[in-house]
């Protein structure tokens, strides 16, 4: 049995994911992580828990030997619920759905909990450890202090530099994160004032070729280059963008494989630019990223190889 951790509004990966395994004869549960609320009847103790979901289907703690933690969306509060009462309601179900998830360290994950959890919430760290493997990453800073950011943006940046979110600002109703991306220039740096209220993390504008997504499946990569060259970031660009195949560098593959290996993560989707200097940038790895256009605009069976990942670490006891 293998346990898919998702949200009600999830599909297509998922959806392939399910039916390889369908064709492999092999059980799963699918566990939407907003709807781990009152919807579910739940049952835990010292070292195993029963749940059954909205529609019925239940599942033992017991029976599961592997997990994907596809996606994570947050926990649905009722509507008829006083508002006195949302705030403990969400932190107890928060802390029900983490008592659930670490009963389960012991069974292999496509990504272990703790490690996704540390990675993805820590772009700096992520930066420090891509840089440590020789990959190229842009100067950043990441504050909340006006005279510094002006600083930074006077050494590094040449008339402008990228500011964006640590985290999410909002979510696509199939999942995907959707990061503020903004441009700073002369005009708007007299503005930044009001930062103490957001830091953001800044870095400088490298003017680039193409954009790419990599999908980094336990030392496979499956690249997809965009023809997004003059926005800052392709995820909220406007126009006719189409994803071709593209084969990174040996030498890229083998510092992402060894990053990948020092982050504890079997996957994830990394973000690079190859700049107009030939160089190709780090920018982020994302353990839940999306990927679902690659699967559909250039055939990559790339939930295929998550399936097949997981049941070999299943099989071989990793």
């Amino acid at each position: 049995m293998i346990l898919c951790i998702t949200h009600s509004q999830d599909f297509y990966n998922i959806d392939i994911f399910f039916k390889y395994l369908q064709s492999k004869n092999i059980p799963y549960f699918r566990l939407n992580s907003d709807h781990l609320n009152h919807l579910y009847k739940i049952s835990i103790n010292e070292n195993s828990f029963e749940l059954t979901d909205d529609q019925g289907n239940s599942v033992h703690s017991d029976d599961i030997q592997g997990i994907w933690h596809r996606k994570a969306w947050e926990i649905t509060i009722p509507e008829e619920l006083d508002d006195e009462y949302k705030k403990i309601f969400l932190n107890e179900y928060r802390n029900l759905r983490y008592n659930i998830l670490t009963i389960l360290e012991h069974v292999p994950w496509i990504n272990a909990y703790e490690n996704e959890r540390k990675i993805d919430g820590n772009k700096m760290l992520q930066l420090k450890i891509a840089k440590k493997n020789n990959l190229s990453i842009p100067e950043t800073i990441f504050s909340n202090e006006e005279e510094k950011i002006k600083t930074f943006f006077n050494e590094y940046g040449k008339g402008k530099v990228i500011a964006k979110l640590h985290g999410v600002m909002a979510k696509t109703m199939n999942g995907e994160n959707l990061f503020s991306t903004t441009i700073i220039d002369e005009s708007t740096l007299e503005h930044i004032s009001d930062i103490i209220y957001c830091p953001m993390i800044f870095q400088p504008y490298i003017h680039k070729e193409y954009e790419l997504r990599i999908v980094y499946v336990d030392g496979e990569f499956f690249t997809g280059r965009i023809n997004n060259k003059e926005n800052a970031d392709w995820r909220i660009a406007q126009g006719d963008y189409f994803w071709e195949e593209y084969e990174l560098p040996e030498n890229v593959k083998v510092s992402l494989d060894a990053m990948m290996k020092e982050m504890g993560l079997y996957m994830g989707a990394i973000d690079m630019i190859k700049g107009e200097d030939g160089n190709y940038y780090f920018l982020e790895v994302n353990p839940q990223g999306e990927w679902g256009m690659l699967q559909k605009d250039l055939n990559f069976p790339i939930a295929e190889s998550i399936a097949d990942h997981l049941i070999k670490r299943i099989n071989t006891n990793e």
